[in-house]
């Protein structure tokens, strides 16, 4: 383990105004994402897990991710 204080005088590196934005927009489209898991959960805390008859089964979900990820993406030749 190191043994040496840390510099008290480190200056940070500021970043440009649309890199700040950026990484503002990423934070915000996490937080989004964050909040929206939490509330799934916290459904599933007060409410239990939902009856097989009512989910989407997994195999469906994957053909549907895979058709958008190659609707974003389309194959090289």
């Amino acid at each position: 383990m190191n043994e040496q204080p840390a510099p008290a005088d480190t200056v940070r590196q500021h970043l440009d105004p649309a890199a700040a934005d950026a990484v503002r927009a990423y934070a915000a489209r996490t937080r989004e994402s964050a909040d929206q898991f939490a509330a799934v959960l916290e459904d599933l805390a007060t409410n239990g897990l939902p009856s097989a008859d009512e989910c989407t089964p997994w195999e469906e979900l994957r053909e549907k991710h895979l058709a958008r990820l190659a609707a974003q993406r389309p194959a090289v030749a």
